[in-house]
């Protein structure tokens, strides 16, 4: 019961966290947003017994965005207002279709993760090997999907910041 309770209260702050860094135009609200958004992310590893895995969200992932809330604080003005480039359909057609792949790969994650779980017990590890060995291989099966996940989070991260140093040129009014 309690793992339930503490999971939706979770994914309600992870979520909650997540649309403040997609909506809000303070460059430096969104990177805070950021770092909270993975620090609620590594309860879930908390929540499933990988408490390895929290502390490596926390350490390097709070940790990457972090550094780049320094750098944001150092270029960019996050009082002044942004006049953004006016874009291209071909843009919004690509995005449309990298949105497509990523639902198909979501929504065929629970075969994957059947197939890693047959995977797993097929394997049977022998455990007199060494922990690093033994992290990686329930890394690479039991929490794949849920470390993947974080890795495409702080992708989408690295992405954004790419684009926010981005020189932003007015457009010309007529």
């Amino acid at each position: 019961m309690f793992e339930t309770i503490a999971f939706y209260f979770f994914a309600v702050l992870t979520l909650g966290m997540a649309l403040v860094v997609v909506t809000t135009t303070n460059v430096l609200y969104a990177m805070t947003s950021l770092a909270a958004t993975m620090v609620f992310v590594s309860a879930f590893f908390f929540l499933l017994d990988a408490q390895f895995l929290g502390v490596v969200q926390i350490l390097v992932y709070v940790g990457a965005v972090v550094v780049m809330y320094a750098f944001g604080m150092m270029f960019f003005n996050a009082s002044a207002e942004v006049i953004e480039r006016a874009h291209t359909p071909q843009i919004a057609v690509a995005l449309a279709l990298l949105l497509a792949v990523a639902l198909v790969v979501f929504l065929g994650a629970p075969f994957i993760s059947h197939y890693a779980h047959n995977l797993q017990e097929s394997l049977n590890p022998d455990f007199n090997t060494s922990n690093t060995k033994l992290i990686g291989y329930v890394l690479f099966t039991k929490y794949l999907f849920a470390f993947e996940v974080g890795a495409f989070m702080l992708l989408v991260a690295l992405v954004g910041a790419i684009a926010s140093a981005l020189k932003k040129t007015p457009t010309k009014e007529s």
